[in-house]
């Protein structure tokens, strides 16, 4: 039986279509064109547009947890093992053929190279190597997959940090977690179906826009959880107004927003709204529920850092995380660090304080959340990724100095994935003995996010909307997915 709110849609006769059309027949043809394009697309307007909705092909991970490090992570001082580099510590970089770009500016200018004041060693049956900045992140080498030598297409933070959360270096694309609501919707109505803490320190470069919508409608952008009082901000009832009269107000607007819409059936925004309305009455009760923490075991409480003063922010963004994920809320995005200071990652000076500092605060609570997910059962319905916006250099320019730095690296970004179908253990992509850059073609971010999608059961190319007269996509172009990722 349809819903009931499908009764109060008067579907327009193709005659109406045809006299308003500029081109009759050839309307109807490309009215064909566009009812192939992607199922979310031919779904009711009117049904809520967050319902779930099935999967292009079956893959294990339902749900995604995306770790955004802000600023720029240094790939040599944690995930990339360059022993070349500390025997040119304090000189310059041997001649780089094929440079351009910023790249290529900062290498023709006086530079020398900075060796990692870390010490790395081999874990897991793989043999993975991990500076010792992330002792417990290397208890997982086994479970994770690497991706090195990703690049993105522009050195400066605003760009790459667009390009990595959103497939475009510019304002006003989706994000990727937009792109996964779309194609999805989400299993619990009484949630987001995409969900955003952000440091509780300050907002990320570019603020909103790294989780908003872009072109895809209102309802699949980011909703952001506050770190302190009310979890979403207006969320709370007024102190004057009961549930039910609440409930009888909404009802009122309801029907009166519905009347309206059926007189403007393009008009698909309106219906967000109306769907907006509802969420949020859910949540009144759901939101608080899911954030109070009070429930949690020591263990657990322990096992993702929230006792330590410098773990506590991160482990409780991680935590969450996880009970966002049990709630069935789709895609959780979690920013660490602010703007470019001192709490983000962008070293450049000082690239050991700064490392060890950032790395601090992450390490244990991203161990918890792979360690809890694991031991609940949950791992293989979640994907995790962990990204930053580039990587840096293993030079800095101008001399050494006491406390030397790195610059940035659009060639040098590394990135890993766990749970789901993702082939644990893998490696991807290879840099120079410098870790400069990738020794074959480097992977454009696009295929990585092209291996997201399916990953979580998307298909790249058929998940489009059509925007300004054009088919969009995440990948814009198109990507490839990486299938040495994939088990």
């Amino acid at each position: 039986m349809l819903p009931s709110d499908i009764t109060e849609y008067s579907p327009v006769s193709r005659r109406h279509v045809l006299q308003n059309a500029f081109n009759g027949v050839g309307t109807l043809a490309l009215g064909h064109l566009l009812s192939t394009v992607v199922q979310a697309e031919t779904q009711s307007p009117f049904l809520s547009p967050l319902s779930e909705r099935p999967a292009h092909h079956r893959r294990k991970a339902k749900h995604c947890i995306f770790l955004f490090m802000q600023g720029g992570v240094s790939q040599v001082d944690s995930f990339e093992y360059k022993p070349e580099l500390q025997r040119l510590h304090g000189k310059p970089l041997p001649e780089t053929p094929d440079i351009s770009g910023e790249l290529q500016g900062r290498l023709s200018f006086p530079h020398v190279c900075v060796g990692s004041p870390f010490r790395f060693s081999q874990h897991g049956e793989t043999g993975r190597y991990f500076s010792n900045l992330f002792p417990h992140l290397a208890r997982h080498a086994d479970e994770l997959a690497f991706i090195h030598g990703v690049k993105t297409d522009n050195q400066n933070h605003g760009p790459s940090t667009l390009h990595v959360t959103t497939g475009s270096q510019f304002h006003g694309s989706p994000s990727v977690g937009s792109w996964v609501s779309y194609g999805l919707g989400t299993t619990n109505q009484n949630m987001p179906g995409y969900v955003v803490i952000q440091d509780p320190r300050g907002a990320p470069v570019n603020g909103a826009a790294v989780w908003g919508n872009g072109y895809l409608p209102a309802s699949y952008q980011g909703t952001l959880l506050r770190s302190k009082g009310t979890p979403i901000l207006n969320l709370d009832r007024s102190d004057n107004l009961s549930r039910q009269q609440q409930r009888q107000e909404l009802d009122t607007l309801r029907w009166l927003n519905r009347k309206h819409r059926n007189q403007r059936q393009e008009n698909l925004e309106l219906e967000a709204r109306i769907q907006a309305y509802e969420l949020a009455f859910r949540m009144q009760i759901a939101a608080p529920e899911l954030m109070n923490l009070s429930g949690e075991s020591d263990h657990t409480r322990r096992l993702y850092g929230l006792e330590d003063p410098e773990t506590a922010n991160f482990g409780h963004q991680c935590l969450l995380a996880r009970r966002l994920v049990e709630s069935g809320v789709r895609y959780t995005l979690l920013v660490h660090g602010v703007q470019i200071n001192q709490h983000s990652w962008d070293d450049h000076g000082n690239v050991k304080d700064g490392m060890i500092k950032h790395s601090r605060e992450v390490d244990a609570p991203i161990a918890g959340l792979l360690t809890d997910l694991k031991q609940r059962g949950m791992l293989d319905e979640t994907l995790v990724i962990w990204a930053s916006e580039m990587g840096r250099t293993p030079f800095k320019n101008g001399t050494l100095g006491d406390k030397p730095g790195r610059e940035h690296n659009s060639y040098g970004l590394v990135m890993w994935m766990a749970g789901g179908d993702v082939r644990a253990g893998a490696t991807i992509g290879q840099t120079d003995p410098f870790g400069l850059r990738s020794t074959d073609e480097p992977i454009p971010i696009r295929n990585v996010h092209a291996t997201i999608l399916h990953l979580l059961g998307l298909d790249d190319q058929r998940l489009r909307y059509l925007h300004a007269g054009r088919l969009r996509q995440l990948t814009d172009i198109g990507g490839s997915v990486i299938e040495n990722l994939v088990s």
